[in-house]
């Protein structure tokens, strides 16, 4: 007659190994997914950048701003709409994006957002007490008169995950209206196209250029982050999971293996 304590750990034992390897093979195809999705932005940057450099303008056809597409725009600086994205980091130091709106038609109000460039976060000021946050940091001069900027196109300002959105508030909101009030400029963490638009009172293209150029000297650096598009690590890391999972079914036939043995050694049960 077969223990019940031994039985008990067949089954145990076969329910953590059955489970195992649905978990396994999951993680597995989700690291699959996850390669088809940097495929897709991989192939999405490479037809972008093959097209030809797109010269933006008041009444530029929406269709055309194809992301990562080279583009180049001329109008004038607007420097009292600056604003500055908080938290964004270059080669591991703390610092911000300038972001400031290029006017294209000044009777129309319409404008392109700039992404200008990263500058560092600025040291507290000499006497500054702990808990009184850090010193603003010093913004280049925007050149006046008509300018040209070039870039690469993207549909946003890329985003930042804000963990207290998910409890309905925002603590880097933008001011109600731009320029803010005292001409500081604002920080926030993200900076969404209709918001800004609305503060500003611009009209904007749906797009923003992410420059490339820019003068030597303003102390800005554009090396804008790119996204991952290893999908060969995807690849190794989904083999991985689905040879555990094998490893898995393997032990799981093993142990039914073993339990129907021994059923066959003690034969019918009177």
């Amino acid at each position: 007659m077969a223990r019940p304590h031994s039985t008990r750990y067949t089954v145990a034992a076969l329910l953590l190994l059955g489970a195992a390897v649905m978990i396994l093979a999951s993680l597995g195809q989700w690291q699959l997914r996850r390669g088809d999705e940097r495929r897709a932005i991989l192939a999405a940057i490479e037809a972008g950048r093959k097209q030809a450099p797109l010269q933006l303008a008041p009444d530029t056809d929406p269709a055309g701003m194809t992301p990562w597409r080279a583009a180049q725009a001329t109008g004038v600086w607007q420097p009292q709409f600056s604003v500055l994205l908080d938290n964004r980091n270059h080669d591991g130091k703390p610092g911000y994006w300038l972001a400031t709106p290029l006017l294209l038609d000044a009777d129309a109000r319409r404008a392109v957002l700039v992404l200008r460039g990263w500058l560092p976060r600025a040291l507290p000021a000499p006497g500054q007490a702990p808990g009184q946050g850090p010193a603003r940091p010093s913004l280049p001069a925007a050149p006046e008169g008509p300018q040209t900027a070039t870039g690469e196109l993207s549909l946003r300002v890329p985003r930042l995950f804000e963990i207290w959105s998910l409890g309905g508030s925002d603590q880097s909101a933008l001011p109600a209206t731009l320029p803010a009030a005292g001409g500081n400029v604002p920080q926030v963490q993200n900076l969404p196209l209709d918001a800004y638009a609305k503060a500003t009172g611009l009209v904007l293209l749906p797009t923003v250029l992410l420059q490339s150029d820019g003068g030597a000297d303003d102390g800005l650096v554009r090396d804008w982050p790119q996204p991952s598009v290893d999908y060969q690590q995807n690849t190794s890391y989904a083999v991985q999971w689905f040879a555990f999972a094998g490893i898995a079914a393997i032990a799981w036939l093993a142990v039914l293996g073993g339990a129907v043995r021994r059923m066959r050694r003690r034969g019918p049960q009177a």
